[in-house]
């Protein structure tokens, strides 16, 4: 008789392969639910990380360059690069704060909103049909899970705005960050 697997954690009731197997299951949705964007980003010279910008400057118009540097967890010079690109090409634009004027606010522009729904459509499709197949009670527990995965947000300058991509995984009425589409 073969012994079972071993347990990462004697207490978890989950095998080490069912947890490997989790990590797999991961790795493939993350792969496929970027494959489309993917391929509407690439003719324009773009990646995940502009999907990135644009999805949360969309989620949150008027976010600081602070807020969504403390969000994506990048480097200033990183950041710096794919914003110069969305910014020149006239995808997003920046104004200044309404209290300090050194604020750099950030706006989908017209173009941006459009880029925003061709990429985020095939993956509103996606979650939609997935969220139908497995029920309610499946979702609550997915979300559960995938907000259990996520770092505590740090106390920083956009510490607001992790607690709301948090607040939003729990599922907030709506499911926006802010009151804007």
């Amino acid at each position: 008789m073969a012994s079972p697997k071993p347990r990462p954690d004697p207490a978890s009731p989950w095998s080490e392969e069912e947890i490997r197997q989790g990590i797999e299951l991961l790795f493939f949705a993350y792969r496929d639910f970027t494959s489309e964007p993917d391929r509407i980003l690439a003719p324009l010279g773009m990646g995940r990380a502009h999907h990135r910008v644009v999805h949360f400057v969309g989620r949150t118009p008027g976010m600081t360059v602070g807020e969504l540097l403390a969000i994506l967890k990048i480097t200033k010079q990183s950041l710096a690069r794919v914003l110069g690109q969305l910014i020149g090409e006239g995808y997003i634009a920046q104004r200044p704060g309404t209290t300090d004027r050194r604020e750099r606010r950030l706006h989908l522009t017209v173009s941006g909103q459009a880029l925003e729904r061709r990429l985020s459509e095939p993956q509103r499709h996606r979650v939609a049909a997935a969220y139908r197949a497995a029920g309610p009670a499946a979702v609550e527990g997915f979300r559960r899970v995938l907000t259990a995965l996520m770092t505590p947000p740090p106390v920083a300058p956009g510490a607001a705005n992790k607690a709301k991509v948090r607040q939003s995984a729990r599922g907030t009425p709506g499911g926006r960050l802010s009151g804007k589409s």
